[in-house]
């Protein structure tokens, strides 16, 4: 199996993605962000296209996303449903997200 590599990309000022990628496959996972303030970010989209489904894809991505908000200080908003389902399964990620597990999130 080739190795999947997750890189974050920053699209202008507000928007980005976590973006991965096995070599030689044409197809990318991502989950789409939006930043909310200046240590919050919005969980937008998570996409996975079939040619690396089943393979881990989205969770090796929220777990690149998880992992890039504890080292830099920043929260998340979880709008995707990939994203919030997730997080209702792990309340001891509690401590990254503006929510509560399960909780839908506010209004913007």
């Amino acid at each position: 199996m080739p190795e999947l590599v997750i890189t974050k990309e920053n699209r202008g000022e507000h928007h980005g993605r976590y973006v991965a990628r096995f070599d030689g496959v044409e197809a990318e996972g991502e989950i789409t962000f939006t930043k909310r303030g200046p240590d919050i970010i919005g969980a937008d989209h998570t996409g996975v296209p079939d040619p690396m489904a089943g393979q881990g894809v989205a969770k090796a991505l929220l777990d690149f996303m998880l992992t890039d908000a504890r080292d830099n200080g920043f929260r998340i908003i979880p709008i995707c449903p990939y994203v919030r389902k997730q997080y209702a399964r792990h309340p001891e990620w509690a401590d990254l997200f503006t929510t509560a597990p399960g909780e839908a999130p506010k209004p913007l």
